[in-house]
């Protein structure tokens, strides 16, 4: 929980561990909104999400962008730690952070939660989420590999 109230003046008070850590949270998620605001940027997002990994020349010519163009977005992504590269002779290939990635969208749901029963209810959209336990994790990781 990020803030308590207090029953003897109804005013909201904030430990100073929290507000830290939700200062960090809020200017992480502003920069990561910031990077996806770009059509481009997006665009690059989801090519990489269904297709997991391309390089420059596969961004180019699916963005209808120059090189120095794709490489300037590439760049961004890169250096908010959204995209992650891997250099394969004269190619960088790109693919999504998904750790860091998805460490924030967690994290913005979870501040969203119902404490009871880990819902999220907007209009006619119910999203529930439950953190895996550690064997569910293991094997995760196990599978992945």
């Amino acid at each position: 929980m990020i803030a308590t109230l207090d029953h003897a003046d109804t005013t909201s008070e904030i430990s100073d561990f929290d507000q830290e850590s939700s200062e960090e949270f809020r200017t992480e998620l502003a920069h990561l909104c910031k990077m996806l605001s770009d059509a481009n940027r997006l665009r690059i997002i989801f090519y990489l999400l269904k297709e997991s990994e391309l390089n420059v020349t596969e961004f180019c010519q699916r963005l209808d962008q120059s090189q120095p163009a794709v490489s300037h977005h590439l760049a961004l992504l890169k250096q908010a730690g959204i995209l992650q590269v891997r250099r394969d002779g004269k190619h960088n290939f790109y693919s999504v952070c998904r750790d860091r990635f998805q460490g924030v969208i967690v994290q913005l749901f979870e501040s969203f939660l119902e404490p009871t029963n880990g819902e999220v209810r907007i209009n006619d959209f119910l999203l529930t989420h439950a953190r895996p336990t550690v064997i569910e994790s293991v094997v995760a990781e196990t599978v992945a590999i």
